[in-house]
């Protein structure tokens, strides 16, 4: 009994060690469901800003640089509608704009038995703003590009060698400044947008 213990203990251990061997690729397709949790500075008019949530597609490379950690890349774009709200003129619609975040993270995988696979991370993001449109009494927007700190949590299950299953969450920290004409003033702001997104999706390896 002793010994079963012990050559099952190796086993587990063995199988948990090497169950994402350094080299190995996965990419992962989902559909991702984004949420910002905005908020705003807006000098002269005051007021806060809401942003639209949105459904995007969003496709993810991850490396095993060594055994359990790995580097991900996440690409996705997404159009929101942006809002100025409760300001002194009133809800502004400030248009349209596109985000275009690739995020890089750095993940820890805790196998837990031979087919679900967690992880935890954090990384770094840059987000590009491009696309905007606007109407009356909007004449001039701008959005300027920054970097953030993103957070990250899922989890894949093999459904196959190749082909497994894959939830994840991910909270990004994201400000950036804008300016806005309109109605012949020029009014600046602030603006928070720290987006949740919830993820799932379909992934191989290879």
């Amino acid at each position: 009994m002793k010994k079963l213990f012990i050559t099952s203990l190796l086993f587990i251990t063995t199988c948990t060690i090497f169950a994402q061997k350094q080299g190995e690729w996965r990419m992962r397709l989902r559909g991702t469901y984004v949420v910002p949790d905005a908020s705003a500075d807006i000098t002269t008019i005051g007021g806060s800003v809401d942003i639209s949530k949105t459904v995007i597609p969003e496709l993810d490379f991850t490396y095993f640089f060594a055994n359990r950690f790995s580097a991900n890349l996440i690409l996705g774009t997404t159009k929101n509608k942006v809002t100025a709200t409760n300001t002194s003129l009133g809800n502004v619609e400030l248009g349209h704009v596109w985000l275009l975040p690739p995020t890089l993270t750095f993940l820890y995988h805790q196998p837990l038995g031979g087919d679900v696979l967690p992880y935890i991370g954090a990384g770094v993001n840059y987000t590009v703003f491009y696309s905007k449109s606007f109407s009356d009494p909007v004449t001039y927007i701008s959005y300027k590009n920054r970097f953030g700190f993103a957070m990250q949590l899922g989890s894949d299950f093999d459904i196959s060698k190749k082909w497994f299953i894959n939830v994840d969450i991910k909270k990004i920290l994201l400000k950036t400044k804008n300016t806005v004409q309109a109605a012949g003033a020029t009014v600046y702001s602030d603006t928070k947008i720290n987006p949740w997104l919830f993820s799932a999706g379909v992934g191989i390896k290879f």
